[in-house]
């Protein structure tokens, strides 16, 4: 005959493993909930853009108080990288672009002998690549995104390894210019740049840079398909003669 003691004992074995199974379901439920969560994909990051009802307010920004453009100087460099309207060599092709890496101008060439001269910054070192590209493409206010050697070379790129918004701060600055040889597009760029001091120096990582005003002037004169020839710099030359 079954007691008090032996009923409360036997009840206890009876119920102890359905709660016990019960609480570990509960903490099963908790460890499935966390592991989801944990091994839930990251949301894709977000592309970078630009905003058009923002470009005249930047074009604005860029633009000096009572811009001349044969005048206006408020970044100090030299007056010579001033655009100037200069007599173009003979047998240049109306409408291409032309960069004198020494000298570091580049040049519009007109269909009346003659050519806009803007100075340039060009690329540091071995960075620079002389050759006849194409204008793929154009850009108004482009976004950026430094490729993996340029985030190799320069760990602190690594933040806009996804890319960066368009505005005064973006590193092909106002507008830009897309190098081509054929369907492909090299990475190089003619572009305006947020470092106006670096004008006439040798500054970029393979792109070759303008003022932003100055290239918001030529910009509408160049069309997509034009050809841009970069020469060679001064060591390349050295190093041939």
């Amino acid at each position: 005959m079954l007691t008090r003691r032996h009923f409360v004992i036997t009840s206890a074995a009876l119920f102890s493993a359905p709660i016990a199974q019960a609480q570990t379901a509960d903490e099963a439920g908790s460890d499935a909930v966390a592991t989801s969560v944990e091994t839930a994909p990251e949301p894709a990051p977000r592309a970078p853009r630009t905003y058009p009802a923002k470009w005249d307010r930047w074009d604005a920004q860029v633009t000096p108080a009572n811009y001349d453009p044969a005048t206006s100087n408020p970044w100090g460099f030299h007056p010579r990288f001033l655009p100037q309207r200069v007599e173009a060599n003979p047998g240049l092709t109306p409408g291409s672009l032309h960069v004198d890496a020494v000298a570091r101008y580049l040049y519009h060439i007109g269909d009346d002998g003659t050519a806009m001269r803007y100075g340039v910054a060009i690329a540091k070192g071995n960075l620079y690549e002389p050759g006849t590209y194409t204008i793929g493409r154009k850009a108004k206010w482009p976004t950026w995104t430094p490729t993996k050697a340029m985030i190799r070379r320069d760990p602190q790129y690594a933040k806009y390894e996804h890319g960066m918004d368009a505005g005064p701060r973006n590193p092909l600055g106002s507008r830009a210019f897309y190098l081509f040889v054929g369907n492909r597009d090299t990475l190089l760029r003619i572009h305006g740049s947020p470092h106006p001091g670096s004008i006439g120096g040798r500054a970029s990582s393979g792109c070759v840079r303008m003022v932003m005003a100055h290239i918001n002037d030529l910009y509408p004169h160049v069309a997509k398909g034009a050809m841009a020839v970069l020469y060679p710099p001064e060591d390349v030359i050295a190093s041939r003669s």
